[in-house]
């Protein structure tokens, strides 16, 4: 998760992103021509950057080392490279494969997320148009198979509670449907962290249902907002 920063905050409240984690491959064989494709969440471009370095590295015989990315909340940072294909037949239609993507029916929001295919010429020249075709189903069928999340953009509250009542609490909010941001520890409490939809309802609700749980003793403080990942329904 990362902390918005004051007077950056997005006009996004959530989108879809990669699952954190490791790298997700797929290769396709077109015509003998191998196209290996790896996916990796990064939420800035130098990540997207090292992505291409590592792979020159590891595939350092390939011909080529196309690339697309796609970064933040609103999506607002684009890049593609055909890296020596004809212009036009490796990056754009990668970069269309990430940009067009549903992740829920007439959803159109996959950020925070850089593709390089990575290809081994087999001999046969594909055309542009069989290179735009192989290049974009590279990307897709990776996609068809890469676990997605969804950022959302939520309120932080933070509640202090007794050491001795925290693990029940947290069990009673999670089963209440509530996203658990977190916990600390000091001396005198343990402070459970919830993420909230960032609205004044949403707030007052969790309040009230917290001091429902705890018979009044426990008391909702409102934090700031961060990106929260959370599972896709």
């Amino acid at each position: 998760m990362s902390e918005l920063a004051d007077g950056a905050e997005s006009r996004a409240t959530s989108y879809t992103a990669p699952a954190a984690g490791p790298d997700f491959r797929h290769e396709l064989e077109v015509k003998r021509s191998r196209f290996i494709t790896v996916i990796r969440r990064t939420e800035d471009e130098d990540g997207a950057r090292a992505l291409v370095a590592e792979l020159r590295k590891e595939f350092h015989d390939a011909r080529h080392h196309c690339t697309a990315f796609v970064i933040g909340p609103d999506r607002g940072t684009q890049r593609s490279s055909d890296d020596g294909e004809p212009s036009g037949t490796a990056g754009i239609p990668m970069l269309e494969a990430l940009i067009r993507r549903e992740t829920a029916p007439g959803v159109t929001d996959l950020s925070d997320v850089a593709a390089v295919v990575v290809r081994y010429f087999g001999g046969i020249l594909l055309g542009a148009g069989g290179l735009v075709r192989a290049y974009s189903e590279s990307v897709s069928s990776t996609l068809d198979h890469a676990p997605l999340v969804q950022r959302r953009r939520l309120r932080i509250c933070s509640v202090p509670v007794p050491h001795s009542t925290a693990g029940r609490l947290e069990n009673d909010l999670r089963a209440a449907g509530y996203v658990m941001a977190g916990v600390d520890y000091d001396p005198q409490a343990t402070i459970l962290r919830i993420a909230l939809p960032d609205q004044a309802h949403e707030i007052a609700d969790a309040a009230a249902r917290l001091a429902a749980l705890t018979a009044g003793s426990a008391t909702l403080h409102r934090g700031g907002s961060e990106w929260i990942d959370v599972p896709l329904r």
